[in-house]
């Protein structure tokens, strides 16, 4: 019978080292005999305040409290002198600040799961109401946007090797004994499962469980490129909605806790686009708002094209920010969204904490030069002035919606090529956008199955006026620019470019120390390609700033979620190599100002 369930442990397995590992170091740091504390923290079996802690009969503070006690019996009984700093509790803040996940099996975890199987956490855990709690909060937290499933037995009041909770596991999995794996690193809680017909794997060490691992599921998981980072799903975010003013209306996803950071998507995306960097950026610690932008999905689309200019969306960025009380945030910007966050860095530095775009490079307007006549003598850019007309290109988009996101958001690997090589930039000559693609293509690995269907749903839900709205404001942005063309971006900065990008060459982003001076540290322009981690210090150039030039992206990758063939729609960095970067760069960042007390009048 085919497998299509992994049981996990938590202590010892995905996360670790396991108790066993503290009780020892205590052991030692207190000068205590070898299984002094395992001894009395394990006694009297399933009456004992172990297994009551893990039924959830007593809290973790009880359970410390219980145990010390048993402690000083003990030592007094073995003649045994407890130091004066002897505390149970040090066992699980040592676990606490020293614990770590087991990122291998975290990874596994993820490809199982993207393979179809079911995946869930089942621990022995307790109660925690210690001063530590919020490190168990966020665990869990954590653990819960990465398994289908997380059950810990103080929740059920039953606990492992009883039977009873494998058969509450297996029935909440909705599969059979014989279709799951089970993962413990506790011999007496494998027994049972491997009794009622699940498969099992005693966990010792990272590398044997992973062969295990992939013999029983049948999954390569060892030797692959580093897999995709974890998605998320539309139905299990918060979604919030934030009327801007009378008619305009902005939904949004949020994910997370601690500073503001907030996604713009870009041209023809959803909020969706950037699923594989939202529980990244979470689970680093960020407070994540993915915005669905003006014109797209849920939030409002009005038929006025200047509804649409730069200056018009970014005063609504600000207002968004004001009725959610966030006075600062890092932002980060995709093609469209990457010209919002630069603006909102320009014209409303205060409300920026930190400013990051993806392939969309910052130049001043040039008020030597009509705008409209330098994008002409530029023919890649040949399809932004078939946008301009009101209705010609809604009605060529709008007529298969399924088609249309098909065509335009493609990779670049060859297996995902379509036969015959149409240039994007003869728009007018070919007569339409998608003249000459297929009338039925086949969906790209890269947007397929439900995340194709969701972006179906927004553009079926919001068409593309407004979308392409964004379009028609080149002469009203252009004016707005000229207005900030000797301002400078003074706030952390960051430009990550695409290698093989179409339109936005990296080369484009060559110069922007010039408008870039955020007053800190002077840092060299790095430069670095997937999978090479390497930085070159040979630029001659020094800006405060950092650029990282991402290569081709390998098979599912998206820019944030996808990339993409046309012109605007370009190559775009792989999520793990983007999540890379972005992680990095904020981990560098200063740390949030204190927030200033204002006088109440």
């Amino acid at each position: 019978m085919k497998r299509w369930a992994v049981l996990f442990d938590l202590g010892g397995v995905v996360f670790g080292p396991g108790l066993q590992h503290f009780l020892g170091f205590c052991e030692r740091d207190f000068a205590l005999p070898s299984n002094f504390l395992q001894k009395v923290l394990f006694a009297g079996s399933s009456d004992g305040p172990y297994a009551k802690a893990m039924k959830g009969q007593i809290t973790l503070s009880q359970l410390c409290s219980e145990v010390e006690e048993g402690c000083r019996q003990h030592a007094s009984a073995s003649g045994i002198t407890l130091p004066a700093t002897f505390s149970i509790s040090r066992i699980f803040e040592e676990m606490a600040a020293k614990g770590t996940i087991n990122t291998p099996l975290l990874q596994a975890a993820r490809v199982l799961r993207r393979n179809g199987f079911k995946t869930c956490i089942l621990t022995n855990n307790w109660v925690d109401d210690s001063a530590g709690r919020l490190f168990t909060a966020t665990l869990m937290n954590t653990l819960h946007r990465h398994f289908d499933l997380v059950i810990e037995s103080c929740r059920l009041g039953l606990q492992k090797p009883d039977p009873q909770i494998y058969t509450y596991a297996l029935g909440a999995l909705q599969v059979k004994p014989q279709e799951a794996i089970f993962l413990d690193d506790i011999g007496e809680n494998l027994r049972p499962a491997r009794e009622m017909g699940m498969a099992t794997i005693l966990v010792r060490d990272t590398d044997t469980v992973l062969k295990e691992l992939e013999q029983l599921s049948g999954i390569q998981l060892l030797g692959q490129e580093e897999p995709l980072p974890t998605a998320c799903d539309p139905s299990n975010v918060t979604h919030g909605y934030v009327s801007i003013r009378p008619g305009v209306q902005l939904h949004f996803m949020e994910m997370g806790h601690g500073p503001v950071i907030c996604l713009c998507h870009g041209f023809p995306e959803t909020w969706l686009s950037w699923r594989y960097q939202i529980p990244a950026l979470a689970d680093a610690g960020f407070r994540v708002i993915a915005l669905e932008m003006k014109g797209y999905g849920e939030s409002t689309a009005p038929p006025d094209i200047q509804e649409y200019s730069q200056e018009q969306i970014c005063k609504d960025l600000v207002v968004f920010l004001d009725k959610l009380g966030i006075p600062q945030a890092v932002l980060l910007g995709h093609d469209w969204g990457g010209m919002v966050v630069w603006n909102m860095a320009l014209f409303y530095p205060e409300r920026v904490r930190a400013v990051a775009s993806l392939n969309t490079p910052y130049r001043p307007a040039d008020p030597a030069s009509d705008i409209v006549e330098k994008m002409k003598a530029v023919p890649t850019l040949e399809y932004q002035f078939y946008f301009q007309e009101p209705g010609i290109a809604e009605a060529e988009l709008e007529k298969d919606i399924g088609r249309t996101l098909k065509v335009l958001i493609r990779s670049q690997r060859q297996e995902d090529r379509f036969p015959s090589k149409i240039k994007f930039h003869e728009v007018w000559k070919r007569g339409g956008l998608l003249a000459g693609f297929p009338e039925d293509p086949p969906a790209s690995p890269i947007l397929c199955g439900p995340e194709l269907q969701y972006y179906i749903q927004r553009f079926q839900k919001s068409g593309f006026r407004g979308p392409l709205n964004w379009y028609r404001n080149i002469r009203p942005n252009w004016h707005w620019a000229l207005s900030a063309r000797d301002r400078k971006i003074t706030m952390p900065a960051l430009m990550v470019t695409a290698g093989k990008d179409m339109v936005l060459h990296p080369k484009m982003s060559e110069g922007m120390e010039q408008w870039v001076s955020h007053p800190g540290p002077e840092t060299l322009l790095s430069r670095s390609c997937a999978g090479d981690t390497s930085r070159s210090a040979g630029t001659g150039h020094r800006w405060r700033g950092t650029v990282h030039t991402v290569g081709s992206p390998g098979p599912g990758s998206p820019f944030p979620g996808e990339r993409q063939i046309a012109p605007q729609l370009r190559v775009t960095p792989r999520p793990v190599a983007l999540n890379r970067i972005l992680l990095e760069w904020l981990e560098g960042l200063p740390p949030p100002s204190p927030m200033p007390k204002i006088s109440k009048l």
